[in-house]
């Protein structure tokens, strides 16, 4: 039982999230990995987000990260780890986080009793998460803290979003979404990515894209017409798998309290209109389905 306000979760989740992935749309993630050798975009994103695992395979990625392509996974992973150790990948992308949040924050930020204070609350918060059926987060709970608390928070913030993220893809497993139809009833929302981000950063086939619409429209989820729009079941479901993810990643934030919650959720929001104020992110990109 949570005193929580209604998602209060989700909404210090939104604000912490960004902070996150805003290295995954850096240049400066894509000049590391090219120092280590790895140039290819979807290469770089398999190899920066699964290195914790270590050296694991096609079918672990695929599995875990859930809506890419398999055959997209494949050509990349294992290849990957023979020009960069999952070890060296690590290290590169904390760098790449160092530098991308030095110049979107700035220094000051970046040195401020607010992103200590940040790091304390989002680390803090990370005590209750729980690794079962967790293998991103478990993973990435292994690794170390970083000593600079802007590091620190970027840390958390990762173990935060895999912990919900894990959690998400349990609620599209129970809501028989599979990993497409996952990406399409979340664009036909109005939240997810775009379409040709979708068939781009993924790897699907325009023909894989409009397979997944006809299975949701046959299941009552999807209206008829060339965009997806769902229909009331089809929105029904949507926040039904929104509410279940809640559920299941409300312990960090029920550890952390009202209290908590509320000043990490206004230190994250601070940070972010300062990052969104200097691109970071970009229009195409949101959520994992």
């Amino acid at each position: 039982m949570t005193t929580l306000p209604a998602r209060a979760e989700r909404r210090c989740h939104n604000a912490v999230n960004p902070l996150h992935s805003c290295i995954f749309f850096s240049p400066d993630l894509g000049a590391e990995m090219g120092r280590i050798g790895i140039e290819d975009p979807s290469a770089a994103y398999f190899a920066t987000r699964a290195a914790a695992f270590g050296p694991v395979g096609a079918g672990a990625v695929t599995a875990t990260f859930h809506n890419f392509n398999p055959e997209l996974v494949a050509r990349h992973v294992p290849a990957v780890w023979e020009t960069a150790s999952p070890d060296t990948v690590l290290g590169a992308r904390l760098r790449a986080a160092d530098t991308t949040l030095r110049r979107l924050l700035g220094e000051e930020a970046v040195a401020s009793d607010a992103m200590a204070a940040a790091a304390r609350l989002a680390l803090r918060a990370t005590e209750a998460c729980t690794p079962h059926a967790r293998p991103l987060y478990a993973a990435h709970a292994d690794l170390p803290v970083p000593e600079e608390p802007h590091l620190a928070f970027w840390h958390a913030a990762t173990l935060l979003r895999e912990h919900r993220g894990d959690a998400h893809l349990a609620a599209l497993l129970a809501a028989d979404l599979d990993p497409l139809e996952s990406l399409v009833s979340h664009t036909a929302t109005g939240k997810g990515m775009a379409i040709r981000w979708i068939l781009s950063s993924r790897g699907w086939r325009r023909a894989d894209w409009e397979a997944a619409c006809e299975r949701l429209r046959e299941r009552g989820l999807l209206e008829a017409g060339e965009q997806p729009v769902l229909t009331e079941a089809g929105t029904a479901l949507r926040a039904e798998i929104e509410e279940a993810t809640d559920r299941m990643d409300v312990a960090p934030y029920a550890h952390l309290g009202a209290d908590g919650v509320e000043r990490l959720t206004e230190l994250a929001r601070g940070f972010l209109r300062t990052a969104t104020a200097a691109g970071a992110f970009p229009a195409s990109a949101t959520g994992r389905g």
